[in-house]
């Protein structure tokens, strides 16, 4: 029986997504593809803030009155979540997604002072209580946002899962979260391109994977214009306003769950700080500034 190749993209968690793989058999490389794919939507489904029904809406819901059960998958992401918040002493933090109810597209004046603190207030993961079946956020108009981790928990468990499967060559990439899965057919390993942030469609880097993860967290595609003036999307938790200083960071380590978060603290950080932390992690990463500099840590991953 001879090896297959078999390639998907679709859409899931509001990012295109991509699988592509390697099997023994055509038939097993089609069911894997498909049931990588309902895995996707199912986490979709389980944690968008779109869906009304979603775990994630139902907390937020709950905010301030009630506590809401939870199941074993649920809990992990928050209690990595909440370890994600006190290793990057309050930058990395779930319940920050208020701010964007004055920071967003449609802006179209820099938000007063007592509006962005009126958001913080009921900023941080200090006021959230977490259980072992439960959650409960303590005041009202609190809300979690799992847009930081799920992505990246998604790549890793239907990696995982592939490999339980019989698959041991292809990636699973959702949004910029890339999982290896085993390297290519003939045991090469995969070219990851990172995009230029002043010319989106040249990469300015080559990352070559076998084995691990590589995420990318970036300002230059999502941004706001107010008044002339380019913001970032991503925003600063504790002083409510968008951040500064690197433009794209790209980590790779052995889990896209942790190269994400890696990834984030790094650019909500800023440059210098972002960079020393990046470093101090000892991790392969790419970075580029807002005057379009490159820093790396690993020659051996990164062709420039």
């Amino acid at each position: 029986m001879s090896e297959t190749d078999h390639h998907l993209k679709f859409k899931a968690m509001g990012c295109p997504c991509e699988i592509r793989l390697t099997a023994p058999s055509s038939s097993l490389g089609e069911k894997v593809l498909r049931s990588s794919q309902r895995e996707a939507l199912r986490f979709e489904r389980k944690y968008s803030r779109y869906r009304k029904d979603s775990v994630i809406s139902r907390i937020n819901q709950a905010a301030g009155r009630s506590p809401v059960t939870i199941d074993p998958e649920t809990h992990a992401l928050l209690e990595y979540s909440g370890a994600c918040y006190e290793e990057s002493d309050g930058l990395f933090d779930i319940t920050s997604g208020v701010l964007r109810r004055i920071w967003n597209p449609n802006t179209k004046s820099v938000p007063q002072q007592g509006e962005i603190k009126r958001c913080l207030d009921i900023t941080g993961w200090d006021k959230v209580v977490l259980e072992s079946n439960a959650v409960f956020l303590k005041l009202p108009d609190m809300e979690l946002d799992f847009g930081g981790v799920v992505k990246e928990y998604a790549a890793d468990a239907i990696a995982f899962q592939a490999r339980q499967k019989g698959i041991h060559n292809g990636y699973i990439n959702l949004g910029g979260d890339i999982k290896i899965i085993g390297p290519q057919r003939d045991g090469a390993p995969w070219s990851i391109g990172v995009s230029n942030p002043s010319r989106p469609k040249e990469p300015s880097a080559i990352i070559l994977l076998d084995k691990g993860a590589v995420s990318t967290s970036g300002c230059y595609e999502r941004f706001m214009m107010i008044n002339g003036k380019r913001y970032s999307h991503l925003l600063n938790p504790k002083t409510g306003w968008p951040v500064e200083g690197l433009e794209s960071v790209s980590v790779s380590t052995t889990k896209a769950l942790i190269a994400g978060s890696l990834s984030s603290i790094a650019l909500l950080k800023g440059e210098t700080e972002g960079i020393n932390f990046l470093q101090s992690c000892d991790v392969p990463f790419f970075a580029i500034d807002q005057s379009g500099i490159h820093h790396g840590s690993s020659a051996k991953l990164v062709k420039a």
